[in-house]
């Protein structure tokens, strides 16, 4: 027997390669967090995890469980539905940022409704400072957004660093102002890009404005400029920029989910869980 309890977390510790993150996202100590590994790996005989005071790695054995507990926590929920009498229903109106347009989100989306086939999915896709306003307008339910580092709105899914991206044969020319791709206000990589610029007194000028992913990647690779990205998402066809480069670090983004009023039930925690358990499919 594996306790949903133990393979949940579990699986947090193996997208986020972290104890400390684990604990953080599940809401509990990181001595709670390491008890289940250890747990799990005691029910399982077999070693999960490699860790050292830098890295956590998983196993031959921990790769295999990620499959195995993907399906047991998802055939627990179909179990648990059908004895409960009634299927999940509703209506759920998600936003999700740009950033996931070539991601394994839409995926993840057919996945949820095939389970829950009587939930009315409505999708919105933009940038996330909308999405944000969206939600507090109350048009959305749930939004999977970034937010800058720091801020505490929302509930983590995981952070990493934005870098500067353009095409292969990019060269800028340090004697010029940096040319820059972007999405309109409130762009959270907009504010932070030109914030970072500032800081560091170089200039700049806009070459693009889009306020779709498209848009921004067909400037880019036209040649147009640079952008900055989230580093596991950069698009296809696009690279991150070397440091000869010589353009400030950008700093950091955090991907979160955000809900309204009534979403720790119902469709909108259900469609939650789904995107915290897979979401290491996303980057």
């Amino acid at each position: 027997m594996f306790p949903p309890a133990l393979l949940r977390t579990f699986l947090v510790v193996a997208q986020t390669r972290s104890f400390t993150q684990a604990a953080q996202r599940l809401g509990v100590r990181q001595s709670t967090v390491s008890q289940h590994v250890r747990k799990l790996e005691q029910v399982a005989s077999r070693r999960l995890f490699t860790r050292s005071t830098h890295a956590v790695a998983l196993t031959a054995d921990g790769e295999a469980m990620v499959g195995f507990a993907r399906s047991i926590l998802a055939a627990n929920e179909r179990a648990t539905s059908y004895f409960a009498g009634s299927e999940l229903r509703g209506r759920l109106r998600f936003g999700a940022s740009e950033d996931f347009v070539l991601s394994k989100l839409p995926e993840i989306l057919a996945e949820f409704r095939r389970s829950h086939r009587l939930v009315d999915l409505e999708l919105t896709v933009g940038m996330s400072g909308t999405l944000h306003e969206q939600l507090h307008n109350d048009e959305l339910d749930l939004v999977f957004g970034k937010r800058r580092p720091g801020q505490s709105v929302g509930r983590l899914v995981w952070r990493e660093p934005l870098v500067w991206i353009g095409r292969e044969d990019l060269s800028l020319d340090p004697g010029e102002p940096v040319p820059l791709i972007l999405y309109p206000p409130p762009s959270i990589t907009r504010a932070q890009a030109l914030e970072t610029l500032e800081r560091q007194g170089l200039s700049w000028r806009i070459t693009c404005t889009s306020g779709s992913f498209s848009g921004l990647r067909a400037a880019a690779l036209a040649g147009l400029g640079v952008a900055v990205h989230a580093r596991s998402l950069v698009p296809e066809g696009l690279r991150q920029l070397p440091a000869h480069a010589r353009l400030p670090d950008p700093g950091e983004v955090e991907f979160v989910l955000l809900g309204g009023d009534g979403t720790d039930e119902g469709p909108a925690a259900a469609l939650t869980a789904a995107i915290l358990d897979n979401s290491d499919r996303l980057h």
